[in-house]
């Protein structure tokens, strides 16, 4: 599994606004995938909602309306976005798969605002439920995704100098 060497991202996330962002296919994998998220955000002390999009491709639109600044200055402090994606037997999945990917970094830079990436491409559907945090998988993609985008705006907050 790609998890080995792993850092330990723990942060006190105390006080920020996480919006978990999730598709609507493989619901087995993808519930695994919001518990992980959950449960790394609420263990950091981050407030969080979910919010449900059809696929993977609706992803970089919702992430960046969550982190957009709202006119009372509000707008999430991050996005933690999941979704699946296997592969199939056309070009598909590679289409979507770099949109997905570009939209989100593109949704990450123009908010300037972090978007955890929990976006699970594979080959087949064992390798994603190997990759879901669900009971006996090696891997919980979801709460890496989760713990990514918290240390980046520990981060940032430091690197701007508290504010």
């Amino acid at each position: 599994m790609s998890g080995a060497g792993a850092p330990d991202l723990a942060v006190d996330a105390r006080g920020m606004r996480v919006a978990i962002i999730a598709g609507s296919w493989h619901e087995e994998i993808m519930s695994s995938l919001i518990d992980g998220a959950r449960d790394s955000l609420a263990a950091a002390g981050a407030a969080h909602e979910v919010f449900r999009v059809a696929g993977a491709f609706e992803l970089p639109l919702a992430a960046q309306t969550a982190l957009a600044e709202a006119p009372d200055g509000g707008g999430f402090d991050a996005a933690v976005c999941l979704g699946v994606i296997i592969r199939g037997g056309t070009p598909h999945f590679e289409y979507v798969c770099a949109a997905v990917t570009d939209g989100l970094t593109r949704a990450q830079l123009d908010a300037g605002r972090p978007v955890g990436f929990g976006v699970l491409t594979t080959d087949t559907e064992q390798q994603a439920l190997d990759r879901s945090g669900r009971p006996g998988a090696p891997e919980s993609k979801g709460r890496e995704a989760a713990e990514a985008a918290l240390h980046l705006a520990v981060a940032q907050r430091a690197i701007r100098g508290g504010r």
